[in-house]
Order: C-alpha cells, then structure tokens, then sequence
C-alpha cells in the first residue's frame, strides 16, 4: 500500500478536496464515483465512506481501494510565527 501524506492548513477539509488535491482523483466527477461506488474508506472503519463532503481533520486517514493511504498531517508552516 501507498502512503501519502496530505498537509492540512485550514480545521478541516472536506472528502472529495483530499481526493483531488492528492490526484487521487482528477476531477470532482471522479472523485464522487469513486466515493459512490464504495472504493474510499476513513480511518479504520471497515464499511466504505458514502458521504462526498465528510469533513477530515487532523489525524484522520483516507484509504482508496486498499491501495492509497492519505494521512492527514499538520502543515508545518501553518504553525509557523508569521
């Protein structure tokens, strides 16, 4: 399996932006079928993820066909004094 690391600036983002923004999915389109036919699963849940617009925070872990893992780190540089 595939791990990538998505850098979270904002609370949270919502299921299909993690997909696109990751290239995971290239367009919205794909990424509703793909969250549509049942292929994305959050964090150890063992039934797919139906909801396109589930929030993500921090911590959280997408699985894309048990082939992709996205985990859903602090971005660095928002933590950063400005």
């Amino acid at each position: 399996m595939t791990t990538e690391v998505f850098r979270l600036r904002t609370p949270f983002i919502d299921l299909m932006q993690v997909l696109k923004a990751t290239g995971n999915a290239a367009t919205g389109g794909n990424a509703k079928w793909m969250v549509e036919e049942g292929r994305v699963f959050i964090n150890d849940d063992a039934e797919p993820e139906h909801r396109k617009r589930r929030k993500l925070y921090l911590g959280d872990v997408v699985r894309i066909d048990d082939r992709i893992r996205i985990e859903i780190h602090a971005d660095d540089q928002s933590s950063a004094p400005v």
